[in-house]
């Protein structure tokens, strides 16, 4: 833990001098938060899914939550009372969750303009004698994840050959030189993971895990070793490992593989005008792309689900423990496959998604006083549109000025998911407000409207943090 957040959460032990934590007060039981989180999974994704694996009148897990809310997204510029932005990042909508703290994109754990680093969540729950835990199918070192337990000021800085200068293509994109321990800061991002106290860090990014640490001759992923972890790389190798082990599985070089996939790996595309309707928008006609299936991933055999993930995590986070734990859970590829404009792998990853949530439950049915959360950082691109148009009737060429895909379903219809929100490689996050689900220990807990980073108090406060 950096020198900044220890003395952050020295001033929060003075603030409260011998307060009583809720768990000891209410309950002799040990307490845990089960966070979930779909990156990107608004309203859209939630929809698109459910049509696709239950039908039109079926129903998600998710869809059996006894509570549920809408929680509004918030980011401001990065300067010190910057002003609003009202489209958000994985980034600082992760960190508004790790610290109920808003800052700017980019931005893990840090502050605005000021550039502080801010406690999370997992370091006041460790501080406070939780057990600790991370599982994503991201890289454990991309930004949703690495908020809960990293501080740098660019979410790029992921290992110790990219902090001081970032490059993408050939291009600089950034750089984090402050954060460098050499300067005086915590280091890149894998290698705080690496010198973390976190019990259980489970998810992809081994490439990021292999430079040579800041200032040792040692890899990162040896460094993790030397701090206690047992690093796993393989799905038989997690089922094997002991409980009183601290943990960390690094399952696929980068984000690991999604379980579906369009026909061929297909991705949205533009429907084609013809000539005419190029020389006037009324005339000639248009072709949509052809209507696919979705398919398995056949590279997804090859890691272990998210689900065998979160029930790893579950087991050792609770083996002889009886104070309690925080974990979070992060299905990663609902967003990433919308960049990608890739509907059939958001599929894939809110049905992953709704398994790690039967594990949570069942946990939680098991074990008392057990608060499960489930909600999104922030929207993202997916639209679910018209097919066949409601303007078909009329003689004229109409269709989407976006990328589309026409899925067929299971129950034999055809959902036209459409991308248009840039004409760039890639599709960007949109800017509504997103779903908060809970059991029933969230009752009286989370109301029907929020800001984000209050869920980061109520988490605390279930805690008694």
């Amino acid at each position: 833990m950096n020198k900044a957040v220890s003395a952050a959460l020295a001033a929060l032990a003075i603030a409260i001098p011998g307060a009583p934590l809720l768990a000891e007060t209410a309950s002799q039981e040990p307490r845990q938060v089960i966070l979930i989180i779909g990156d990107g999974m608004d309203e859209q994704q939630v929809t698109i899914a459910r049509n696709y694996l239950k039908g039109a009148q079926g129903e998600l897990l998710l869809d059996s939550m006894p509570v549920r809310g809408a929680s509004q997204i918030l980011t401001i510029e990065d300067r010190v009372n910057g002003k609003p932005i009202y489209v958000a990042d994985s980034a600082n909508t992760a960190t508004s969750l790790a610290t109920g703290v808003v800052t700017s994109r980019g931005r893990l754990a840090t502050t605005a303009g000021s550039d502080e680093d801010i406690p999370t969540i997992i370091e006041i729950a460790e501080a406070a004698g939780y057990r600790t835990g991370i599982v994503s199918t991201a890289s454990v070192t991309d930004a949703t994840p690495a908020s809960f337990a990293a501080h740098v000021s660019q979410r790029f800085c992921e290992n110790p050959d990219q902090i001081e200068r970032v490059e993408f293509s050939g291009i600089h994109i950034g750089g984090c030189p402050q954060d460098m321990q050499k300067n005086g800061g915590p280091g890149a991002i894998s290698q705080q993971l690496a010198e973390s106290d976190v019990d259980v860090i489970l998810g992809g990014g081994a490439k990021h895990f292999t430079p040579k640490a800041e200032g040792s001759q040692l890899s990162v992923a040896d460094l993790a070793r030397s701090n206690g972890f047992n690093v796993v790389e393989t799905a038989d190798a997690l089922s094997k490992t002991p409980t009183g082990e601290r943990l960390l599985g690094l399952f696929s070089e980068s984000t690991m593989p999604v379980r579906m996939q369009g026909e061929d790996g297909r991705a949205s595309e533009q429907p084609a005008p013809s000539l005419l309707n190029h020389v006037h928008q009324y005339l000639g006609d248009v072709t949509l792309p052809e209507s696919m299936e979705c398919q398995p991933n056949p590279e997804f055999a090859s890691v272990p689900t998210l689900k065998q993930m979160t029930d790893a995590a579950l087991t050792h986070l609770a083996a002889d423990n009886n104070k309690g734990f925080f974990l979070t859970i992060e299905s990663a590829s609902i967003d990433k496959q919308s960049h990608e404009r890739k509907p059939c792998g958001s599929i894939g990853e809110v049905e992953q998604l709704d398994e790690a949530l039967a594990s949570a439950l069942a946990f939680a049915e098991q074990h008392p006083y057990t608060l499960v959360l489930v909600t999104a950082d922030h929207s993202q691109a997916a639209q679910l549109i018209p097919h066949p148009s409601l303007f078909a009737a009329y003689p004229i060429p109409t269709y989407s000025p976006g990328y589309v895909s026409l899925i067929e379903t299971p129950e034999g219809g055809v959902m036209m998911v459409n991308y248009a929100t840039t004409n760039f490689m890639m599709e960007e996050h949109t800017g509504a407000a997103v779903p908060l689900y809970a059991n029933a220990e969230g009752q009286g807990l989370v109301p029907p409207y929020l800001r984000q980073p209050e869920i980061f108090d109520i988490m605390k406060n279930y805690l008694g943090l």
